[in-house]
């Protein structure tokens, strides 16, 4: 990777300690510098985005607090809480260029056992800065609590936006393996071609990926960690090479690590300090190509395949009401 200076840019700030990588030409600074290819500000996320300068961000991705009482966030009335949302949101819309795109990974707030839906709830935010949904993107995951009163929950969406219409969009890197790759044409002018795109077809809009638990490779303290597989696709589908990635609610660095992996750079902020720790040590690794992640072409483990039984992983005695 290499560091972009720009004319009339200013110089470069001091990394922290022990976070350039020589090899890489990648730097982490804690303050915003157009020549870095990390950022992590530990802080709150409005004041890093508001350093940042307008149309910056190729993409704006991030999985924020749910506010259901996590150990990194406080509990808050729902209206409160989805005012500090629309604060973000606002900032966000500033920050994001004319061809780039915003992805909110939400799941549910939850109250006395009744759930209201973050994304719908988000939603009109988003519509009144002019943003155009493209997909809403269900993530499918197999583990999690297990529910007594309703039925588990095991999926979370992605809201996906656009600024304009004339937006990044590249499916190549994305691509998953055919269902039926030898089927050929039986009639027609293409008759015994093959029908299917020999590089894969579209993902489509429901992804089924582990989500990071106690057993996954990418596991860190965070209790609600991205895994990096899911950065990955919106990162390469959606910017290009040396594009940034703006991240508010960055904790352990996921999409850092997604956007140093695929030749792009990162700002994101956190205010629990451990959490940023843990981040530079994650990018310093990926950095060297050294930290271990579940690769996107994986397929999803089957516990049956294994003798293992139809089990997830989850001790019954794990409930959520």
């Amino acid at each position: 990777m290499r560091v972009v200076t720009r004319p009339g840019t200013r110089q470069r700030e001091k990394p922290i300690p022990g976070t350039l990588f020589a090899d890489s030409g990648a730097s982490v600074v804690a303050h915003f510098s157009p020549t870095a290819r990390v950022v992590l500000y530990e802080g709150d996320a409005l004041d890093l985005l508001r350093t940042l300068p307008p149309g910056l961000a190729g993409l704006v991705v991030t999985s924020p607090p749910y506010n259901i009482g996590k150990p990194y966030e406080r509990r808050v009335d729902l209206g409160v809480y989805l005012e500090q949302q629309r604060q973000v949101i606002e900032e966000c819309v500033r920050v994001l260029s004319p061809k780039g795109s915003i992805c909110w990974q939400v799941g549910n707030f939850v109250q006395r056992n009744e759930i209201v839906p973050l994304d719908i709830a988000l939603y009109p935010m988003f519509k009144q800065h002019g943003l155009k949904l493209r997909n809403r993107i269900v993530w499918h995951f197999e583990h999690g609590l297990h529910c007594s009163r309703r039925l588990s929950g095991r999926h979370e969406t992605i809201l996906w936006f656009t600024k304009t219409d004339d937006y990044v969009f590249n499916v190549d890197p994305v691509r998953v393996p055919q269902k039926y790759p030898f089927k050929k044409a039986f009639k027609g002018p293409r008759l015994g071609q093959y029908t299917s795109n020999p590089l894969g077809k579209n993902p489509g809009d429901v992804w089924i990926i582990p989500n990071v638990k106690h057993n996954h490779v990418e596991k860190t303290e965070h209790p609600c960690q991205f895994p990096v597989e899911l950065v990955d696709r919106l990162v390469l589908a959606l910017t290009d090479p040396d594009d940034w990635v703006v991240d508010p609610f960055i904790g352990v660095g996921t999409t850092a690590v997604s956007a140093i992996r695929q030749g792009r750079r990162c700002a994101g902020a956190d205010i629990v300090p451990r959490y940023l720790e843990i981040a530079r040590e994650r990018v310093a690794l990926a950095a060297q190509g050294l930290l271990r992640v579940r690769p996107m072409d994986r397929p999803v483990y089957d516990p049956a395949a294994n003798g293992l039984g139809a089990v997830d992983g989850v001790s019954p005695s794990r409930r959520c009401r």
